[in-house]
């Protein structure tokens, strides 16, 4: 299919099949392709005209697509028809194409989609990283409390123990010298219980020996 260009265009410099263009100092060069021979003309448009258009809201929007600081559109502007493809980084306009033909238009917005894409992919993996590291520290701070509870639970158990063996061994030493006072003490009451048996003993001897009445039957 023949490409379609105004004759105000033909006497502009085309532009080249690839431009490479620098987002910002700290940003890497990217290169923005135009689309490939065979579709009606894409021309770069002018930046001006379109925010103009889009202030007066004299766009209508077919395609929208985003991704991080970046987004496409592909617009349409009635008059001429025209066909707009704008690249935008951090909601400013950076690139803007302009066709006539709306097949051209669609294939240029799904390149730029594409170029997206590409300078997303970086600040796709960022966020996936910034995802695991965070998952991660949580991971390690309920990994180290709870190995810090064991250590307390370990302590408390060690602390408990020594506690236990104390009160054991000091009811053991109470329970031995119980046991010896009882001994003592059974040994005092035996002793003074024979006292008492001797004592008895002695006492009765006293006492004189009164014949009971059987013995008086028996001497009948």
């Amino acid at each position: 299919m023949p490409s379609i260009v105004s004759e105000e265009a033909q006497h502009e410099p085309r532009p080249n099949p690839a431009e490479s263009v620098t987002l910002s100092p700290q940003a890497r060069s990217v290169t923005v392709v135009t689309p490939h021979p065979g579709t009606r003309a894409v021309q770069m448009a002018d930046t001006a005209t379109l925010e103009r258009l889009s202030a007066a809201e004299d766009l209508a929007q077919f395609r929208f697509f985003r991704s991080f600081d970046y987004s496409a559109a592909l617009l349409f502007q009635g008059e001429g028809p025209d066909y707009y493809v704008a690249l935008y980084h951090d909601q400013a306009l950076w690139r803007a194409f302009m066709t006539v033909d709306l097949d051209s238009a669609e294939a240029t917005f799904r390149h730029v989609q594409e170029q997206i894409v590409r300078l997303t992919e970086p600040d796709i993996r960022r966020t996936q990283l910034k995802s695991t590291n965070a998952r991660l520290a949580r991971s390690i701070e309920r990994t180290e409390a709870q190995a810090e509870q064991l250590r307390n639970d370990i302590e408390r158990e060690v602390t408990q123990t020594q506690l236990v063996n104390t009160r054991e061994h000091e009811v053991r030493k109470e329970l031995a010298q119980l046991e010896a006072q009882r001994v003592s003490a059974q040994a005092q009451l035996n002793k003074a219980t024979r006292q008492v048996h001797s004592l008895r003993l002695t006492n009765n001897e006293g006492i004189p020996h009164l014949p009971s009445r059987r013995d008086e039957i028996f001497r009948k």
